[in-house]
């Protein structure tokens, strides 16, 4: 499908950013379209019509596209609302939660220090180890990344919480599965749009599971 919940969006498709002109997976763009009132809104699900226009996602990339990329690439004039950046933010990191709290209802995801553990001493098949940004680093170096598997620390102990129904959530983990994709795909984004505070750099796990 070429629009709408297109099959296309997802897989190997690929698409040009439009602020490095680097032709890329779409896991790793965000697409925006132009709306009705002229406004460039963005489209986190990748379901809204029109001509979309693909960012890579990080702060750097998003920025400069509001500095006159949008406007080039639609080829009219066309209004960024302000904070867009933080806007895509919010939106990734509702995303996320909803994903994993999805993985938690199906019985994909456990959270806490020893239930995780047990995941991963006990071989279940892995695919996410998640743990809270604003967690003691002395306690998530305690748990390890399974071979094969991902590592992200973009999320607060807060959101966390969201997505496992509990007040706050420093570790959990996910089961190989649909919904875990698609978390590491949410995911990768959100991290790209938070490097700059450091949370998932000060561990450096991310970048050691791939």
């Amino acid at each position: 499908m070429a629009r709408g919940g297109h099959n296309e969006e997802r897989g190997d498709a690929e698409r040009k950013c439009i602020v490095t002109g680097e032709v890329q997976p779409k896991a790793g763009l965000i697409r925006f379209v132009v709306g009705p009132d002229n406004q460039v809104v963005p489209d986190v699900l990748g379901k809204l019509p029109g001509r979309g226009m693909y960012v890579t996602a990080d702060r750097k990339s998003l920025d400069a596209a509001t500095k006159g990329q949008f406007a080039r690439s639609a080829k009219q004039a066309v209004t960024v609302p302000d904070g867009l950046a933080d806007t895509v933010e919010a939106q990734l990191a509702r995303r996320t939660v909803d994903l994993i709290a999805l993985a938690r209802k199906a019985g994909l995801a456990v959270c806490g220090f020893e239930k995780v553990k047990g995941w991963l001493a006990g071989g279940e098949r892995v695919r996410v180890l998640v743990q809270a940004s604003d967690g003691s680093e002395r306690g998530k170096t305690k748990l390890w990344t399974p071979e094969g598997a991902r590592y992200f620390g973009c999320l607060t102990a807060a959101e966390l919480g969201l997505a496992f129904g509990r007040q706050t959530v420093i570790h959990g983990a996910l089961a190989t599965g649909g919904l875990s994709n698609r978390v590491v795909e949410e995911a990768t984004k959100l991290r790209g749009l938070r490097e700059k505070d450091g949370g998932d750099a000060a561990s450096g796990k991310d970048k050691e599971a791939r």
